[in-house]
């Protein structure tokens, strides 16, 4: 009798606890989970298929993003990160320096939108092979698309001082060829 009193408390513990994963998994459910499908058509340094990103220059990258079918980014609000996937998805990366230069860059007949990100900012390391765009699509950070190109990391050993950089912007922002310069912080 005593094994069989035994047997019904461990059972009525086990159910116990499964009643309580039970009640606190739709809580733990009903917590937004950050949502980036891969569906933003970007292209990092559009002029440069080699994609390198020097560590050591205290410049921009360059990062265009192209109209689809589903996402036209001339139209909606300039929320963009940029960086390593590992920062990006951290909730780093860089902020665009501007509200992005609208332009048909790639000859199809539709407007693209070019951005420019500080590289100090976008938390790339020695060895890194892919960088990451998201686009959130409210204030929340918690939905929007994301898109990804390959990059070559140069210059994390030495320091570069932006000689021959055709975008070196110092620390102030990016200077436009009239003189003006922008700011944009996320």
């Amino acid at each position: 009798m005593h094994s069989h009193r035994t047997s019904r408390r461990n059972l009525l513990k086990a159910s116990a606890g499964v009643a309580v994963v039970s009640l606190a998994i739709p809580t733990l459910s009903s917590t937004a989970i950050a949502h980036f499908p891969n569906e933003l058509d970007i292209d990092v340094k559009p002029d440069d298929d080699s994609n390198e990103i020097n560590l050591g220059s205290r410049g921009v990258v360059p990062v265009v993003v192209h109209q689809t079918d589903e996402f036209d980014p001339t139209s909606e609000a300039v929320r963009y990160r940029f960086g390593s996937p590992a920062t990006v998805a951290d909730g780093g990366g860089a902020c665009p320096i501007h509200e992005g230069h609208a332009k048909d860059f790639d000859g199809d007949g539709s407007d693209e939108l070019l951005f420019h990100f500080r590289i100090k900012d976008a938390g790339f390391e020695e060895g890194a092979t892919e960088a990451e765009l998201r686009w959130e699509k409210d204030d929340s950070g918690e939905h929007g698309l994301s898109g990804r190109d390959s990059v070559t990391i140069v210059g994390g050993d030495r320091e570069h001082d932006g000689d021959g950089d055709s975008m070196n912007t110092g620390e102030s922002g990016h200077q436009h060829e009239d003189g003006r310069k922008d700011e944009n912080e996320c």
